[in-house]
């Protein structure tokens, strides 16, 4: 996560807590990401470690950043859907990069 991404999270007072390998039941996880393959990895382990009703950001760089990147809400939904994930959101998080909210679809919960 950016840092100042990270700062502008604090100034809302919003508790978070930074882990390496989340446990089940998690309320919501936001990653930075720029490679497919680690965002099919990381997503097929967070899909089985998030809450029913808990929610997965994840993010991307955008053009402008000048990041190598093979990911695009294409791919992000490509490797989601089979997985029970749907969107339901997309943002630009700042200049350099994109997110989009996926969710796990309600007839899986």
């Amino acid at each position: 996560m950016p840092e100042h991404v990270a700062d502008e999270i604090d100034e809302y007072a919003l508790e978070l807590t930074f882990v390496g390998n989340p446990a089940e039941g998690i309320d919501a996880a936001h990653v930075f990401l720029a490679k497919r393959d680690d965002l099919e990895g990381l997503l097929t382990s967070l899909r089985q470690d998030i809450a029913a009703d808990g929610q997965i950001w994840i993010s991307w760089p955008t053009m402008a950043s000048k990041i190598e990147t093979d990911i695009t809400e294409e791919v992000i939904r490509e490797i989601g859907e089979p997985l029970g994930l749907i969107d339901t959101k997309a943002c630009k998080v700042d200049d350099h990069w994109s997110g989009i909210k996926l969710v796990i679809r309600k007839e899986l919960r």
